[in-house]
């Protein structure tokens, strides 16, 4: 990630999403970058793709984008005069690929999301992480403390987890310099034992960490699994940066406990981040062939 011109903003009909909204546009003027509220009534579409009188889906289809297009116009005031921006409705189940859709049209360089309706991530969340194909920042809308503080959470326990934290690291230096946030760096080792392991690790770390001309005292190198150190350590800051590698198999049940943990813990704002490799290959289950989840007619810009 190298430019942030455009933001996608999901609007959840049932969920307040004010908190999202003004973190969006907080992002929106330190980057410049064009806002879109994108609204999706899933719950309808899905209603409407099993309903068995035909004769008024196309009708209750145009009915829920006009009621969506009120909801959307009633956030307005929560929208700056500073900031360009536009909204979308649309009619079509299930939710994560109407975002993802949704992104492989516009493509923003981010994609802002609240909490459902529990306050945690719910099974569309973790579809959303699997398929998005941009980094996903997921808010609860605490203000960012005056010195804003970003931590991105690496894992360099192997030759492949190098290489994509390299690529996180990266996404996470470009988004901490433009909301200017001081970004640390921390790896929590789960075999401290192996102490010429720890210290090449640690080494590890560091190189990656001067490629992006981050200083050594921004490192920090903790002693047990992520999902038990990180909680704690995160707590003080506003962002945390993780990788989203959920769509690997060996590696869903690890991040998927990881990320679970974190976001039922911390009420700072979570980006999770693909790599590179991850960019290029994330939404192919969904475009690859056609989806068994056809939209009902409509859409609305």
């Amino acid at each position: 990630m190298d430019k942030l011109t455009s933001i996608l903003v999901v609007i959840d009909p049932a969920v307040d999403c004010r908190h999202a909204i003004t973190r969006a546009v907080e992002l929106a003027r330190l980057f410049a970058a064009e806002l879109e509220l994108f609204l999706c009534d899933s719950e309808h579409a899905y209603a409407l793709r099993h309903t068995y009188d035909l004769s008024g889906v196309e009708r209750a289809a145009r009915e829920c984008l006009e009621s969506g297009r009120r909801h959307l116009e009633a956030l307005r005031p929560l929208l700056a005069e500073d900031v360009l921006f536009s909204m979308h409705v649309v009619c079509d189940s299930p939710l994560y690929e109407a975002i993802v859709r949704r992104v492989m049209q516009l493509h923003p360089g981010l994609v802002v999301k609240g909490p459902g309706e529990r306050g945690t991530l719910d099974a569309q969340d973790w579809d959303l992480v699997r398929t998005c194909p941009v980094p996903l920042m997921f808010t609860r809308g605490r203000p960012w403390s005056t010195g804003t503080r970003f931590v991105v959470a690496l894992d360099v326990s192997e030759p492949a987890a190098v290489f994509v934290s390299r690529s996180i690291l990266q996404t996470a230096g470009f988004l901490a310099a433009g909301c200017q946030a001081r970004l640390d760096v921390v790896y929590s080792d789960a075999e401290p034992a192996d102490r010429a392991g720890h210290r090449g690790r640690y080494d590890q770390l560091r190189r990656l960490a001067s490629e992006c001309e981050i200083p050594a005292d921004h490192l920090h190198v903790l002693r047990g699994e992520p999902e038990e150190t990180l909680p704690a350590f995160s707590a003080g800051y506003d962002v945390l940066v993780l990788g989203a590698l959920a769509r690997h198999a060996a590696v869903a049940a690890h991040m998927g406990t990881l990320t679970a943990r974190l976001a039922d813990a911390l009420d700072c704002d979570v980006v999770l981040v693909k790599s590179d490799a991850d960019e290029r290959t994330a939404g192919v289950e969904l475009f690859g062939t056609e989806s068994d989840h056809a939209a009902p007619p409509g859409g609305s810009t």
